[in-house]
C-alpha cells in the first residue's frame, strides 16, 4: 500500500484503538490502524458458529455493563443491545450456590434461614478485625469471613491468577460485590446487555472507512511506522513496547475448550464457576444464554471450558504482583522519553479495565488532542440508578 504521511498510526484494533481511530478521523485526521491478528476487535472478537448459529466470544465472555449513561449512549450508536442481565452460579463441594455471595448463599452454606439484617450481623462475627487488608486473602476474609473465602474464593482465585491469593493486591476482589439481600445480579450497573449481533459488528462500524492492515506486527517495522506518522497510538503490552528492558510484567491468559452438546440446554445459565481447586477449569460458559431471543434460530448448544494459564504471546489480564507494580513504575517513567507515542488501554496501561472504561479512556484521549468535547452528554431517557 502506498501511504502518504499520516497523523496517527494506531497499533491494535481493540476497543481503545478502534474508538480512538473512529473519533480522530471524524476530527479530520489521517489515520491507519494496524493489527497483528487476522481480525479486528481485540479480545472482544466474536463470531457465529456455523454449526449451531450461536455467537461465540473467542477470547472469553464479554458482558457489556456500565454505570455511565454517556458511555451507554455512545456505544448504542454502533449496536443494539438485548436485555441480558448477568447472573452466575458456582459449584463448590458438589453443590451449586449463587454468586456473588448473597443472602441465599449464606443461608444455604450455613444451613440457616437468616433475614438480611441478621445475615449482616452474622457476617460480622465471621470477618474478624482486618482494618487495612494488604492482599486479596485478607480483603476477602474481611468481607465474608474465612469459611466462605475458603469455599468460594480461594481455589478459584488460585486457578485464575496462578498464584497464592496472598500475593495479589486487595483491590482485585472489589470487582465482586457481597450482599445480604437476595439480589443475585453479578453487576450493580444500571446499563447492561449483549450486542444483538455480537461484538465484531461494532468494530466494523467503528473502523468503517479507515485504512486497516491485519496480520501486521508493529514490532517487525517499528521504525517505519514511526516514520510515516506524526504520532503512534499504542495499545499493546507496555513491557513489550520497551523490549522488556526492566523485565517482563506478569500477565494471565486463558485457554478454552469448545464443545458442541447434543441438547438444547446444558447447564441452565450462561456461566457456571467451579470454585474447587481440584477442578482444572475455572468456569463453563454456555453462550446460548447470552442471546435468549435467538434461541429459536440455534441448533443444540455449545459449552466453553476456561483454563487460565500463562501465555506471554496472548496477555489477557494484568496480575499486578508487588514486583509488577514496581516494574510498571519504571516503564511509566520511560514513557516520558517517547514524545510522539500515546499509550492507552488495558495492556498499555497495565490496568484491569472493563470495556466501558476503555471506551471512556479513548474518548478522553481524543478530547485532549483535539480540544473538543466529543460527546455532548445529552440526557438519556433511561436514568441510571
Amino acid at each position: 500500500m502506498q501511504i502518504q504521511m499520516l497523523d496517527f498510526v494506531v497499533v491494535g484494533a481493540g476497543f481503545f484503538g478502534a474508538v480512538f481511530a473512529h473519533e480522530i478521523k471524524k476530527a479530520g485526521k489521517k489515520v491507519l490502524v494496524i493489527e497483528k491478528r487476522d481480525h479486528i476487535g481485540g479480545n472482544c472478537y466474536s463470531y457465529d458458529d456455523p454449526a449451531t448459529r450461536i455467537n461465540i466470544h473467542q477470547y472469553g465472555p464479554h458482558i457489556f455493563h456500565t454505570p455511565d449513561k454517556n458511555i451507554w449512549n455512545y456505544i448504542n450508536f454502533f449496536t443494539e443491545f438485548n436485555d441480558y442481565r448477568h447472573r452466575v452460579k458456582t459449584t463448590a463441594g458438589g453443590k451449586v450456590y449463587s454468586l456473588p455471595i448473597n443472602l441465599d448463599t449464606i443461608n444455604q452454606f450455613y444451613s440457616l434461614n437468616l433475614k438480611p439484617e441478621e445475615a449482616a450481623a452474622f457476617l460480622k462475627t465471621k470477618t474478624g478485625a482486618v482494618s487495612r487488608p494488604t492482599n486479596l486473602e485478607e480483603k476477602a476474609i474481611s468481607l465474608v469471613g474465612r469459611e466462605l473465602y475458603e469455599a468460594f474464593i480461594k481455589g478459584y482465585t488460585a486457578k485464575q491468577w496462578g498464584c497464592d491469593p496472598r500475593e495479589l493486591p486487595p483491590e482485585i476482589i472489589d470487582r465482586i460485590p457481597v450482599r445480604t439481600s437476595r439480589n443475585d445480579a453479578y453487576y450493580n450497573d444500571h446499563y447492561q446487555g449483549m450486542p444483538r449481533g455480537g461484538y465484531t459488528p461494532i468494530f466494523e462500524k467503528l473502523l468503517q472507512g479507515i485504512d486497516l492492515e491485519l496480520r501486521t506486527d508493529f514490532f517487525n517495522r517499528r521504525d517505519y511506522w514511526k516514520s510515516i506518522a506524526d504520532k503512534i497510538l499504542y495499545t499493546g503490552p507496555i513491557d513489550r513496547y520497551f523490549d522488556y528492558r526492566f523485565g517482563r510484567l506478569t500477565w494471565r491468559s486463558i485457554r478454552t475448550e469448545i464443545e458442541a452438546m447434543p441438547c438444547d440446554d446444558y447447564q441452565g445459565i450462561s456461566m457456571m464457576n467451579y470454585a474447587d481447586r481440584e477442578v482444572p477449569y475455572t468456569r463453563i460458559v454456555e453462550p446460548k444464554h447470552f442471546y435468549r431471543e435467538r434461541a429459536h434460530l440455534t441448533r443444540g448448544t455449545v459449552i466453553i471450558r476456561e483454563y487460565p494459564h500463562d501465555d506471554p504471546a496472548e496477555p489477557y489480564y494484568p496480575v499486578g504482583l508487588k514486583a509488577d507494580r514496581e516494574m510498571l513504575a519504571r516503564y511509566q517513567r520511560a514513557q516520558a522519553d517517547e514524545k510522539n507515542v500515546i499509550f492507552g488501554g488495558r495492556l498499555a496501561e497495565y490496568r484491569y479495565y472493563d470495556m466501558h472504561q476503555v471506551i471512556a479512556g479513548a474518548l478522553r484521549t481524543v478530547e485532549k488532542l483535539t480540544g473538543a468535547e466529543l460527546w455532548p452528554k445529552k440526557a438519556s431517557s433511561n436514568e441510571g440508578s
